[in-house]
């Protein structure tokens, strides 16, 4: 596929005398569902395609027949991160902030279910940024560079089953990059964290997309006030009291460097799975999970009449219960599965989800 850009149009050369024309109608990042559904498309046809060299829209008229053309979703995934880098070339020529100028301040927090909160509990103007990974499970070498987020993106595909479109999650990873990147330099970022393996990697990662940047950095600590330290578990009123009373100082950079470091080292790991442990993240083995997920399934048979299949969910509810920190929900269902077909679980359903099947010990 040959491409070429007009802005504000893109054009593509879908087939040897087919050029489609997506037309961008704002700055901001657009994913999959942007381009297929709500995108401004237009059709041309070529008499050669050696013409697409000089080929111009504006000179031209679009096909006037009913037309269509079939792409794979690897194709379509490539669309989308050629349109977004058009986006923030564009951004960045055009000296275009994402933020309004409007804007004091910009929050980083590592999942989307707490910046939703954010929104409510923060008073304009503001502009948070929503990281939609959980880096306490899957590979993070080189993570920082495309080729390690291709092999985390390909980790997850083949074992985490949480009923997401891999490229449209994938989409949400890149963007979020982007913006943290696109971030102005006199802007003051807070970085919402806590205690949880997941949210201290993040950390560390923001820190290392940030290492560029002289803006100060306040972190924003939560832990207190939740039990499994997850932001995402406060409520917009706490979140907005933390804020509120929060008297921190900018990290100094000598914190900050020791943080990117910490990155670093991280980077250059490659297990699958990660701890927080006396204030530390540690890297686990990948089996950390199944012994307790054996004992409590044997634990669930003996409150049965007689044994028998348990659900997914049940079980996974159960092994949340009794741990301190959250841990991934869609980790846990993986490990179930790779018990089951390793031979120590008997499957009763089909396991697309959690909620399509169950299991048991096996006689």
């Amino acid at each position: 596929m040959k491409i070429k850009v007009h802005f504000p149009s893109v054009y593509f050369l879908i087939e040897p005398n087919i050029v489609a024309v997506y037309k961008i109608k704002s700055l901001e990042y657009v994913n999959l569902t942007d381009v297929i559904n709500i995108g401004e498309w237009e059709a041309y046809e070529l008499q050669h395609s050696h013409q697409f060299e000089v080929f111009n829209h504006d000179k031209s008229r679009p096909s006037e027949n009913p037309w269509s053309f079939y792409l794979e979703q690897e194709e379509l995934y490539t669309i989308v991160e050629i349109i977004n880098g058009v986006i923030q070339q564009q951004r960045s020529g055009s000296q275009y902030e994402s933020i309004t100028p409007s804007s004091q301040m910009v929050h980083i927090t590592c999942s989307e279910s707490a910046a939703g909160s954010l929104r409510v509990a923060l008073a304009p103007p503001r502009h948070i940024i929503a990281f939609p990974d959980d880096l306490s499970i899957g590979p993070v070498y080189q993570l920082e560079v495309k080729l390690g987020q291709a092999f985390r993106k390909e980790w997850l595909f083949e074992n985490i089953n949480n009923e997401q479109d891999d490229h449209v999650e994938f989409n949400k990873f890149v963007n979020t990059m982007r913006e943290i990147d696109d971030i102005p330099a006199h802007i003051p970022i807070y970085i919402w964290v806590g205690n949880n393996a997941n949210e201290h990697c993040l950390l560390r990662f923001f820190l290392y997309l940030l290492n560029d940047k002289a803006n100060e950095i306040y972190l924003m600590q939560t832990s207190e006030h939740n039990k499994y330290g997850d932001t995402g578990h406060l409520s917009s009123m706490q979140l907005s009291q933390l804020f509120m009373n929060s008297e921190n100082k900018p990290l100094t950079v000598q914190e900050r460097r020791s943080l990117q470091k910490e990155w670093e080292h991280l980077s250059q790991t490659r297990n699958v799975l990660r701890r927080w442990v006396n204030g530390e993240i540690i890297s686990v083995s990948e089996d950390y999970f199944d012994a307790l997920i054996i004992n409590t399934i044997a634990k669930l048979h003996k409150e049965q009449t007689m044994k028998d299949f348990i659900k997914t969910g049940t079980v996974i509810a159960e092994l949340i219960s009794q741990m301190d920190e959250c841990p991934n929900l869609f980790y846990l269902e993986y490990r179930i599965r790779f018990l089951v077909y390793n031979g120590a679980l008997a499957l009763k359903g089909i396991p697309k989800s959690m909620r399509h099947y169950s299991v048991k010990l096996r006689d």
